[in-house]
């Protein structure tokens, strides 16, 4: 008879591989002029990883500057009034700055102190990681120029104006669809130009090894600090865990700590218009797989593999690919990939202002959204964690404009 402890080591979940791949998700597909900076990269990562006295000082930032823990918060409200199970909200939208970036761009800002870059680069979309990464190089002093499309710059103004106020140089990108997609192609351009003294702050669980890897890592403090909270404040592990998906980095945060666990994992992507209609950015629901951004996962394209123009009404949502993780999590089974449509969102965006006052970001209203309709198939004793991983006050236009209120 096979002993549970055996059981579980052979089971135990340990991706990616030394290539960077999950399965077969992932690896390092750059140009040949950028393979020497993504090398030296991934050495200094897996250096670093071990390294305690980095671990203390990401901590230490994490704990003194960003504000960590978050707290886990029982949505009393929200739950009596959507009935079945108890959802509990990881609210990262208490982070300094207003989101989840934040904790993956003090781990690379600290990367790229030790590389002894002398400037930063970044992409963003609906601008919290354009301001988390503005943040962190006003705090160690880094020049940085940050990407952002400019249909994305015109719904989130007030983010421009913070990364401006935070001392970065914000750059248009008119190319495309003027969204997240176009911006990440224009630094990853820079950073081909200019490798030898610049970083690539990339923010999300994309791109070439090890990106995928490092942000996950860098984010799984969410589930860590949540795994704890919740055994101290239920004595047990939650039932479920939803969170919204670009990318993906605040989902594989939360996941990653639980993911040897008998506990289901529900990342939620944007259903924008509905599945049907092509606006969208469903990679997973409707995308086939390829090549983009340096790393091979789920895209939305065309027979002829050309990339196909993403919707949501939520920018940081409004990419047509996921991160190779989910891929593979998707491909495993052990993650449920759903989606959730723009009105969806604006109807879980309002319900949660209204019954726990608090504002949520368009992104986290989508996996509140799913987590209210996972919990009506549930019992009272069971429990969800959703991530609240960004606050919106970014989306107080947007969300005007589409109820039909003038500011």
């Amino acid at each position: 008879m096979t002993n549970i402890n055996e059981k579980k080591i052979k089971s135990k979940y340990n991706q990616p591989n030394r290539a960077g791949k999950f399965g077969e998700f992932g690896g390092a597909y750059v140009a040949e002029t950028l393979m020497p900076a993504v090398l030296e990269l991934q050495k200094a990562y897996l250096e670093v990883k071990k390294d305690k006295k980095f671990q203390e000082e990401f901590n230490y930032y994490l704990q003194h500057f960003v504000g960590r823990p978050s707290p886990l918060y029982f949505a009393k409200q929200l739950s009596q009034k959507i009935g079945g199970a108890k959802i509990y909200l990881k609210r990262d939208e208490l982070n300094h700055t207003g989101s989840h970036k934040i904790n993956n761009c003090i781990g690379q800002i600290l990367l790229a102190k030790k590389l002894g870059k002398k400037r930063v680069i970044a992409e963003t979309g609906a601008g919290q990681h354009g301001v988390a990464t503005a943040t962190v190089c006003a705090l160690f002093s880094i020049p940085c120029t940050i990407y952002m499309g400019a249909k994305d710059i015109a719904r989130q103004a007030p983010n421009v104006f913070r990364m401006k106020l935070l001392g970065a140089e914000v750059k248009t990108v008119e190319s495309g669809s003027k969204s997240l997609k176009n911006a990440i192609n224009e630094a990853m351009r820079d950073w081909i130009a200019n490798a030898q003294d610049t970083y690539y702050l990339l923010g999300t669980v994309t791109g070439p090894h090890p990106y995928p890897m490092m942000v996950r890592d860098f984010h799984s403090v969410i589930g860590k600090e949540a795994r704890k909270q919740i055994l101290q404040m239920e004595k047990k592990l939650p039932d479920a865990l939803v969170a919204c998906i670009g990318g993906g980095s605040n989902a594989l945060g939360l996941f990653h700590p639980f993911i040897n666990d008998d506990v289901k994992l529900y990342g939620v992507e944007a259903g924008g218009k509905g599945l049907n209609s092509k606006l969208h950015a469903s990679s997973i629901a409707m995308g086939s797989v390829g090549v983009l951004h340096g790393n091979k996962t789920f895209f939305l394209q065309d027979d002829d593999g050309q990339i196909d123009d993403a919707h949501s009404i939520s920018a940081g949502l409004d990419y047509p690919g996921i991160g190779p993780e989910h891929a593979y999590l998707n491909q495993i089974k052990r993650a449920q990939y759903v989606s959730a449509t723009d009105d969806e969102a604006l109807e879980a965006f309002q319900l949660l202002c209204q019954c726990e006052g608090i504002i949520p970001a368009l992104e986290s209203a989508h996996g509140i959204s799913f987590a209210c309709k996972l919990a009506k198939t549930m019992s009272p004793n069971q429990i969800i964690i959703t991530n609240l991983s960004g606050r919106g006050d970014k989306d107080i236009n947007t969300v005007a404009q589409y109820l039909g209120f003038k500011l």
